[in-house]
């Protein structure tokens, strides 16, 4: 029933489509070359028609969208950035502007350029203005307006200057720098009628003042980490020297009471026990020299490559030197409670020049440094087989190395097995 209802409503479609194209087909027929031919033309004419509006609205539209972006640029300049975080992120490694020996050197340039700019402030040569303005038909009077208004101007500027020192830090220089050239514009913009504004000299002094106090930041940063990084030397090298001082006694004490003891087997003629002895005794002077070239050489040590994937991940690797009697305490010290899993061991060897082994490595995975500010932070992000590899060309065919962390604490806390060390 349905089926035949729709087919009817089709066939009645078909009826009227053809009506339809047979009036058109009469209509055309009745109209001859001479209609045909206007038909056309009104058709083409018409579709020029819509084609020179189309042409149009599109170029309107243009214009608009280039005024826009003409205006957002422009506001875009006025805008000055503050995020701290994605400032520093975009700076990258700081790079110094003035490059001086240390931060008191920066700061006495300081205070050369703010005695320079003083003496510009003194002199009224901060500010450039107009010296035939006329207030009130009065030359006298439009010099004065202008003097005071070029004060005002300049003390603007200056707070504006003072506060960008103020909040500036090492990686939001250009942002300072931009705040500081808006000011410029804008204080010429409101001065325009006097010719008032900031004499480039003047302004090019305070730049570089915020560069160099920016550079004196990070200069005293930099001066700052290292003397964390030479107290924590010197930590290391005097718990080292108490270490093999208190190794020593220890050897000295002993060393005496087999001496007295040989002495004593001798006397009574038991030579088989008094050669026993001594020899102990002389590996007690062995032991003994050791430490006295241990202590004599500063260069000796041991070098470790130690790792933590529970706390940075599977291909980072630390590489350091310790002068420790006993290696493995420094190795249990950087894992305290300030990483969440112990470091795992893959070397650990002694050398009669620990420094230059550990410095040939960290040179030769200088591109791989993770932090590139504090170069005390030995962190590499490479896989403990690549050490492997370079530390075979430097030191030799090293008989205990483990290629894979066993990283059990953290392994376990992820409910996994621990790697099976190689």
């Amino acid at each position: 029933m349905f089926g035949g209802r729709k087919r009817q409503e089709e066939l009645e479609a078909a009826q009227r489509e053809n009506l339809y194209l047979r009036g058109e087909l009469q209509r055309l027929g009745a109209l001859g070359p001479i209609g045909l031919r206007k038909e056309i033309a009104a058709l083409t004419q018409r579709h020029h028609a819509e084609q020179t509006r189309y042409h149009h609205e599109t170029s309107a539209m243009n214009t608009a969208i280039g005024q826009l972006k003409n205006q957002l640029t422009a506001l875009r300049a006025e805008v000055v950035e503050t995020d701290d975080a994605r400032l520093m992120q975009e700076v990258g490694v700081y790079q110094y502007r003035h490059v001086l020996s240390d931060a008191e050197a920066y700061k006495a340039e300081i205070e050369r350029l703010k005695a320079a700019m003083k003496d510009m402030t003194r002199s009224k040569s901060a500010v450039n203005a107009s010296s035939s303005f006329h207030y009130n038909n009065s030359l006298a009077q439009g010099r004065k307006f202008v003097g005071d208004l070029s004060k005002l101007m300049l003390r603007a500027y200056n707070a504006e200057a003072e506060n960008c020192v103020r909040v500036l830090k090492a990686g939001n220089l250009a942002s300072a720098v931009k705040r500081l050239e808006t000011a410029v514009r804008t204080i010429e913009k409101l001065g325009i009628m006097a010719a008032i504004r900031v004499n480039p000299t003047y302004h090019a002094m305070r730049v570089r003042e915020l560069e160099l106090t920016a550079d004196y930041l990070a200069k005293k940063q930099q001066e700052k980490e290292e003397e964390r990084d030479r107290r924590a030397a010197l930590r290391e090298e005097q718990r080292a020297l108490q270490e093999y001082r208190r190794e020593q006694e220890r050897l000295l004490k002993e060393q005496g009471h087999y001496r007295n003891a040989v002495a004593a087997l001798r006397a009574k003629g038991d030579a088989d026990g008094a050669a026993e002895l001594e020899h102990k005794l002389a590996e007690i002077e062995a032991a003994l020299g050791g430490i006295e070239e241990r202590q004599a050489n500063i260069r000796a040590g041991y070098v470790y490559v130690i790792s933590n994937i529970g706390s940075f991940g599977p291909d980072v690797v630390k590489i350091g030197m310790t002068r420790r009697l006993e290696p493995m305490d420094r190795v249990r010290e950087l894992g305290d409670a300030s990483v969440p899993f112990r470091f795992d061991v893959h070397a650990l060897f002694f050398s009669h020049d620990a420094v230059n082994i550990e410095r040939q490595l960290h040179t030769a995975l200088e591109a791989r440094r993770l932090n590139l500010v504090n170069r005390r932070r030995e962190y590499f992000r490479c896989t403990p087989a690549e050490v492997k590899i370079l530390l075979h060309d430097l030191a030799g065919n090293l008989l205990d190395y483990r290629d894979e962390p066993e990283a059990f604490e953290y392994r376990q806390s992820l409910g996994e097995a621990p790697a099976l060390v190689t």
